[in-house]
């Protein structure tokens, strides 16, 4: 009597273990310099326009990272600033406030694990949300530490968290300096904190540009057009 196939297993595994047998590509030179300066460094500060895969690479090379044990456990951040209208009072635990924020790093994460296993990860901490307002006491080490939209972050916010960088961890912070959500006094913390590590050994800095879009083609003349509305 043939065994009944319960959905519960993938013939190669990959339901069992939680990580979906796909594999980063660089798809453009600078994603490939992106991919090598991750590696090769302690600190990538990227920046570029939307579409150019800045999240995307990071979260797949976290789950690379951990899947061989280089790193022990993934730590994502995202400054909490809204586009548009405010969502409101949000109720709930911190996680449940900070979620919503959230779901881009999510969904490029499941791109790569099953949700099963991110939700595994989240309650052993294996994978941690980390506020920007918390982080001050803390130390990550053998981590792998993504901060998303990076340009709106605030120049406090962002030297606190440079500066909990810990032993055998990897910190990338990616943004697009163009399109900040902050008040315009507070605009420009993610381009003076690169413009003052660019020299620091250790530290690298990536720029993509429209030619890096991948997501879809009609986004680069999408965002220019709109940017030039925005100025009129």
């Amino acid at each position: 009597m043939s065994r009944r196939n319960n959905g519960s297993k993938r013939v190669d595994g990959s339901k069992v273990s939680g990580f979906k047998p796909r594999a980063l590509v660089a798809r453009t030179s600078n994603q490939k310099k992106y991919i090598r300066t991750i590696l090769s460094e302690d600190i990538c500060l990227c920046h570029g326009p939307a579409g150019t895969g800045k999240t995307h690479v990071a979260c797949g090379l976290a789950v690379q990272l951990l899947k061989k044990k280089v790193v022990e456990k993934i730590c994502i951040a995202r400054p909490i600033v809204g586009v548009g209208k405010d969502m409101g009072y949000l109720p709930g635990s911190m996680q449940d406030k900070i979620g919503p924020y959230l779901v881009p790093l999510f969904d490029e994460l499941s791109y790569y694990l099953e949700l099963h296993k991110i939700k595994e990860m989240l309650a052993t901490e294996m994978l941690s949300i980390v506020p920007l307002s918390m982080m001050r006491g803390r130390t990550f080490n053998d981590s792998f530490i993504i901060l998303d939209e990076a340009q709106n972050a605030t120049l406090e916010e962002l030297k606190t968290l440079l500066t909990r960088i810990g032993s055998d961890s990897k910190m990338v912070l990616s943004g697009d300096l163009f399109q900040s959500d902050l008040p315009r006094i507070e605009q420009g913390a993610f381009r003076s904190v690169i413009d003052a590590l660019r020299p620091v050994e250790g530290i690298g800095v990536v720029a993509l540009t429209d030619v890096d879009i991948v997501r879809h083609p009609l986004i680069a003349e999408i965002a220019k057009r709109i940017t030039a509305l925005e100025k009129q």
